[in-house]
C-alpha cells in the first residue's frame, strides 16, 4: 500500500472531518472545556521541565482517572522540579502510585531530568529547537518517552499555540482509517500523522479559525488554529471511534458524513 502523503486532497479531507465533528455537541463541549485550560496540560504549571514530566505522566491515564492525575501533577508542581527529583525511593513512589505503572513513571522522570542537564550542560535549549528535532531526541534519549511522549512534551513546553497536533496511538489506529490515510507501520506513524494533520491546518488556517470562532475558546490572533483541531479529532476519537455508537457511519471515507446518515438507518 501507498502511505499518504500531504496533498490538497488529504488536506480536504481533514477540513471536511473537523468540519463535521466539530458540530457534534458532545465534541463541542469537552473541546471547550478543556482547550483554554485543560485538565491534563493545565496552563497553571510555568516550568518547562514540569510540563514535560506531565507529558509523559499523563500517558496510559483511564479518562475517568483525569481527577487522580490531576492532583498527583499538582502535588509534584508544588514540591518543584529539582525537589522532585531529590525525593527518596518511597517518597517518590508514594507520589506516583495513584497513577499506577510507579517504577515506569519514575524511569521517566530521573531519565528526563539526566537528559536536561546533559542538554543545559551542552548549552542546548530544547524547547528553541524546531519540532522534528526536539520529538525525534526526546524520544531516542529520555527513557520511557516514544513518539507520542515526545509530540506532547514538545506541545506542552512550548505552550498550547505552538502548532504542534500530537497523535495517540488512537489517532493512529482508528482516526487514520476513518479519514482514508495511509501510515507507515510502527512508532514513525505517529509523526506521519502529525505531520499530515498539520499540513492541512497550515492550508486551510482560514475556515478553520472561522469554524473555531463559533465556539467559546480562546485562540491568538497571530496563532493557527492547530490545539483546537487537536480537541476536536481527539474527542471525536475517545466518543465515537473507541467505543462506536451506532450513529456512527461505517463508510468513511467514501461517505463525507461521520454521524446520522442513510447508511446508519440500514
Amino acid at each position: 500500500m501507498t502511505v499518504t502523503r500531504p496533498s490538497k486532497r488529504s488536506d480536504d479531507r481533514v477540513l471536511a472531518f473537523v468540519t463535521r465533528a466539530a458540530s457534534l455537541d458532545d465534541v463541542r463541549a469537552e473541546v471547550e472545556a478543556n482547550h483554554d485550560h485543560n485538565r491534563w496540560w493545565p496552563p497553571t504549571i510555568t516550568d518547562p521541565r514540569m510540563r514535560m514530566l506531565a507529558a509523559g505522566w499523563s500517558t496510559r491515564i483511564n479518562y475517568r482517572m483525569v481527577d487522580t492525575y490531576a492532583g498527583v501533577l499538582a502535588r509534584a508542581d508544588t514540591l518543584g522540579f529539582d525537589a522532585l527529583t531529590d525525593l527518596d525511593d518511597d517518597q517518590a513512589r508514594d507520589l506516583v502510585a495513584p497513577l499506577g505503572l510507579t517504577e515506569a513513571r519514575l524511569t521517566y522522570l530521573y531519565s528526563l531530568a539526566d537528559t536536561l542537564a546533559r542538554w543545559d550542560k551542552d548549552g542546548t535549549d530544547p524547547v528553541a529547537w524546531d519540532a522534528k528535532t526536539f520529538i525525534a531526541a526526546f524520544a531516542r534519549d529520555v527513557r520511557g518517552a516514544s513518539y507520542k511522549v515526545a509530540q506532547c512534551a514538545a506541545l506542552y513546553a512550548r505552550g498550547y499555540h505552538c502548532g504542534i497536533i500530537p497523535v495517540d496511538s488512537g489517532m493512529v489506529t482508528k482516526l487514520g482509517p476513518v479519514l482514508g490515510f495511509t501510515l507507515p507501520s510502527g512508532p514513525a506513524a505517529h509523526e506521519h500523522l502529525r505531520l499530515l494533520l498539520e499540513h492541512a491546518v497550515a492550508r486551510h488556517t482560514e475556515p478553520l479559525g472561522m469554524l473555531a470562532g463559533t465556539q467559546n475558546v480562546t485562540i491568538p490572533s497571530d496563532a493557527a488554529p492547530t490545539w483546537w483541531t487537536h480537541l476536536v479529532l481527539i474527542y471525536f476519537k475517545r466518543l465515537y471511534l473507541n467505543q462506536p455508537p451506532a450513529r456512527l457511519c461505517t463508510r468513511r471515507p467514501t461517505c463525507t458524513a461521520l454521524t446520522d446518515c442513510a447508511h446508519t438507518k440500514t
